[in-house]
């Protein structure tokens, strides 16, 4: 299996994926503070291990947040794509606007 060079990838997706890169990160940015209010809200705990949890969700999120949003090239879209959709950022609906090559590849890397 191989990753769509980047001679191959259609233009049409990576104008979308720009299009789509602020909604999908607003979206990450939102589940990620959402799980920050439930660390910081966690009973049982001391304030300094909430801390301790908020600041390990915090760097590996982080982590996540670049694997799907930095460094976006035309070289790189197809991977910022599939992470983008491993983390369920697209609708349904954004999704297919991907053309069929692009929707498949991803899915095919998916299921390995």
């Amino acid at each position: 299996l191989h990753v769509i060079a980047m001679s191959d990838f259609p233009e049409r997706d990576w104008k979308l994926l720009r299009e789509l890169k602020p909604v999908t990160l607003e979206r990450l940015c939102e589940q990620i503070l959402r799980s920050a209010a439930e660390v910081t809200t966690e009973a049982g705990l001391t304030n300094h291990q909430r801390y301790i949890k908020l600041w390990k969700l915090i760097q590996e999120q982080n982590e996540e947040v670049a694997l799907a949003f930095d460094d976006h090239r035309r070289s790189t879209a197809f991977l910022k794509i599939l992470q983008i959709h491993r983390r369920d950022l697209f609708t349904e609906e954004e999704f297919a606007r991907f053309s069929e090559q692009t929707r498949k590849h991803v899915l095919d890397v998916e299921a390995i």
